[in-house]
């Protein structure tokens, strides 16, 4: 059975299906990860976006009960290249081809996904459709009209949980955005009480909880979506110490009068270059945006302190009027494997009072 991926500027590219055989629109964006597709098909930030994946051959280790970063998967559908339909993996409980029929989710396979990329590159992400056969003309106004619209208020919890941790371990307070598991592991492993709040949760409720510091969490979408979000946001800053994630940098920023604009293609990927501004060292990062933020005025007292070595594009901030900074990307997510992790004990030394604690 054929199908293929329209674009909204009419560029078709054939392959057949998988997963769920259903048509699918979304935005279509292109993610370099070698491998972690369950970690990608799970993770929030895809909210709303047809994904395809570089590496050729996808689907090698099948889908694990250890490997989800959320309870569901949030992308529209999912291109690639050559589909393995007989993994391997001793922690293997099924196919990709199953796991995506489980959720309901739309692949297309045997797609030049090299061609396609090229193209997302050149001119950028656009809107795209998995048909399974010609589109109606509805379809196609379905398809040019798209927009993800507040992806956040569709991912977040919808009530608050609270994760209990090891006595003498700090209160963290986390606005949860479309948070992934991993960042909520790596912080309560550390023995933290971990409060995850609704994405529309008020300043006020937040802080009658009395939390050591906050938290940001990473999401999908365009930051400047969240007018109502940013306000809390500047209710909590000086308050608590506050560490902003992806998503969460960006609202922070904003919340600190800084502006944000959307790249041609995004950085998604687990093999995106940082440097630390501050040692010259080089990080690799995993990373999932599509945004990022202007650069800061002088004497702002914002700091750059990461900058992306591809681009150049800013990869974390420091704010030295109150105790806060925040990196675009994921520290949690161990492409490194463990690099950068020194974020996380900054945030804890500053819930400990070391305001802007130094690595």
């Amino acid at each position: 059975m054929k199908a293929f991926l329209l674009l909204e500027d009419g560029t078709r590219f054939y392959g057949e299906p998988f997963g769920e055989i259903k048509g699918t629109i979304g935005e279509v964006v292109f993610s370099t990860s070698m491998t972690g597709y369950q970690e990608g098909l799970t993770d929030p930030s895809f909210y709303g976006q047809i994904l395809v994946l570089t590496y050729p051959l996808v689907g090698n280790v099948g889908f694990n009960n250890y490997d989800y970063e959320s309870n569901r998967i949030s992308v529209k559908g999912l291109v690639i290249k050559e589909l393995c339909d007989v993994p391997s993996n001793w922690a293997k409980r099924g196919s990709l081809d199953e796991f995506m029929k489980k959720y309901g989710i739309a692949g297309l396979q045997g797609v030049d996904t090299r061609a396609l990329t090229l193209k997302i590159r050149e001119e950028s992400v656009m809107r795209g459709m998995i048909c399974l056969d010609e589109p109606t003309e509805e379809q196609l106004e379905q398809l040019r009209s798209y927009k993800i619209e507040k992806p956040i208020y569709k991912v977040t919890i919808k009530e608050k949980m609270v994760l209990d941790g090891e006595k003498g371990g700090k209160k963290i307070a986390v606005m949860d955005f479309g948070i992934k598991e991993n960042m909520v592991r790596e912080l309560h492993g550390r023995g933290h009480t971990m409060t995850l709040y609704p994405a529309w949760t008020t300043a006020e409720e937040i802080l009658a909880d009395k939390p050591d510091g906050i938290l940001l969490s990473n999401g999908p979408g365009d930051p400047k979506d969240n007018p109502d979000i940013i306000a809390n946001i500047k209710k909590l800053i000086g308050k608590k110490p506050i560490m902003g994630i992806c998503m969460g940098h960006q609202l922070l920023a904003l919340a600190n009068g800084m502006d944000s604009y959307k790249l041609k293609y995004g950085h998604r990927g687990a093999n995106q270059p940082v440097k630390d501004l501050e040692t010259g060292r080089v990080y690799i990062s995993s990373q999932n945006h599509g945004y990022v933020i202007r650069e800061p005025e002088a004497g702002s007292g914002i700091e750059v302190t990461f900058r992306n070595v591809n681009d150049g594009t800013i990869e974390g901030l420091s704010y030295k009027d109150h105790p806060s900074f925040s990196v675009q990307f994921h520290p949690e997510a161990c492409p490194g494997p463990m690099d950068t992790q020194f974020l996380f004990d900054k945030f804890e030394r500053m819930m400990e009072g070391k305001t802007n604690a130094k690595k």
